[in-house]
């Protein structure tokens, strides 16, 4: 199983939920994360979410942003959105309806959250970032019990 996570920019959300999934799943699971712009590409996460993520024992230090690609639709089995407008971007980059299912919004997981955002916590504070990482790490455990069934 190979798990896609996307943001706006790869610097926020989508690497915390990259750094918290893995740390749920066993190595032989394939874990990353992009961004639908490429303005980060190539710059670590912001320093907030790299401390929360350490408040947490989870180290995203090492990882770097980047866009998302046209290999990433090949590549992976499930594509998490962070956000709608996110999710409409990735899947206007989908060439067919097999790309298409599998890009979904992070939130679903959780049941009847179909329009549930994981807001960007950006222009916040740690606060902010302390909400999403739990958002997101509610959001991991769902799909760790998903994909082990």
């Amino acid at each position: 199983m190979k798990i896609l996570m996307v943001c706006l920019g790869n610097i926020c959300r989508s690497p915390l939920a990259e750094g918290i999934m893995k740390a749920k799943l066993p190595d032989h699971y394939t874990v990353d994360s992009a961004g639908t712009i490429s303005m980060h590409e190539g710059e670590h996460p912001d320093k907030r979410a790299i401390k929360t993520a350490s408040n947490h024992d989870i180290d995203i230090s090492r990882q770097k942003s980047r866009p998302i690609t046209r290999k990433d639709f090949e590549t992976f089995d499930k594509i998490y959105c962070m956000d709608i407008d996110v999710l409409e971007d990735v899947i206007s980059k989908t060439k067919n309806e097999e790309e298409r299912q599998k890009v979904s919004l992070f939130l679903e997981v959780l049941g009847d959250h179909k329009n549930a955002e994981v807001p960007d916590p950006y222009w916040g504070d740690m606060k902010d970032f302390e909400k999403v990482f739990q958002l997101l790490d509610k959001g991991c455990d769902a799909i760790k019990n998903q994909i082990s069934q």
